[in-house]
């Protein structure tokens, strides 16, 4: 008998792989994705390995088809992505210069730019990079179980590093921060610099859809373009066990595709990336690079959404 990974290759015609997204040319009139990798890892407070999680989550593509259920539509059909490669060492000397580089490089009718991390400082250099001077402009959502803005330079920073460049604390939203993940004193630091935070209990007693809506009219008020940082560990370490810090009691993997589908419906949003994952962490079964891909898939079908 086959063994199940010969009978996944198998190339059926009539069943369009996701991973084909990454190599077909683009189509004029079509919106267009870019997609990023951003392979930090070298800061991370937690230690871990050099994997490369963009080729991990790139390959993971191929599970999956490029057919909606629920829209009803066949994201081959009806959008472009350009693979725009990985950045070269992000986190070393002239590293963000590189990023800036990659990132003033993409077609300007880009309308999503997708980041594959790396740990969470990614999220630090692909939003100074896209902002550039105008940061100060531009709001940000986080799925994250932490506030990341601890002292220092790591992964456990970015936020608190945003705001010190110019980013305007009344238009970040942080959604899923748990219990027992953070410190007193960075959540003050939070609260000071009037950053809202809708924790993991607010999660579970309101709707999904209706939170990302009161985010994205927080950050993206008065018309500013928004970031959107997906650090897997907001989701439950039993899905996400390639994640070092997830914890027990995050959010399910559909509650995060959900919330990834609904934020990027949303025109503002300009950029989306998913962190926090170590390919050499992940289970057997590849269950957290699995959902990451899938969460690829869930920002696609939510661009797709913005012209119905």
């Amino acid at each position: 008998m086959p063994s199940m990974d010969l009978v996944a290759a198998i190339r059926d015609p009539r069943w369009t792989s996701a991973a084909d997204l990454l190599v077909a040319p683009p189509v004029s009139g079509r919106p267009l994705v870019a997609l990023i990798g951003l392979c930090t890892y070298a800061t991370s407070i937690t230690p871990r390995s050099s994997s490369d999680t963009p080729s991990a989550i790139r390959d993971a593509m191929a599970r999956y088809s490029t057919w909606s259920y629920s829209d009803h539509v066949d994201l081959a059909e009806e959008l472009s992505v350009v693979d725009c490669g990985d950045v070269l060492d992000p986190d070393g000397p002239d590293g963000f210069e590189r990023v800036v580089a990659r990132f003033d490089a993409i077609d300007p009718a880009v309308v999503l730019r997708v980041v594959l991390g790396g740990d969470n400082a990614a999220t630090y250099h692909a939003m100074r990079a896209l902002a550039g001077p105008a940061l100060g402009e531009w709001g940000l959502i986080t799925f994250d179980a932490h506030l990341d803005v601890r002292d220092g330079t790591s992964n456990g920073s970015p936020v608190r590093q945003l705001l010190e460049a110019g980013l305007s604390g009344e238009h970040v939203v942080q959604l899923g921060v748990a219990d027992f993940a953070n410190s007193a004193v960075y959540a003050r630091r939070a609260r000071d610099a009037g950053v809202t935070v809708i924790s993991r209990d607010s999660l579970r007693t309101q709707s999904l859809e209706e939170m990302v809506a009161r985010a994205l009219d927080i950050a993206g008020g008065r018309g500013r373009a928004v970031y959107v940082d997906v650090d897997l560990d907001v989701a439950d370490r039993a899905v996400v066990p390639g994640c070092p810090a997830a914890a027990p009691g995050g959010l399910s993997a559909d509650e995060l595709r959900r919330m990834v589908r609904a934020v990027t419906s949303d025109s503002r949003v300009r950029a989306i990336d998913f962190t926090e994952i170590d390919v050499a962490r992940d289970a057997p079964d590849e269950r957290t690079v699995r959902l990451a891909s899938l969460l690829v898939l869930e920002a696609l079908a939510g661009v797709r959404r913005r012209s119905r």
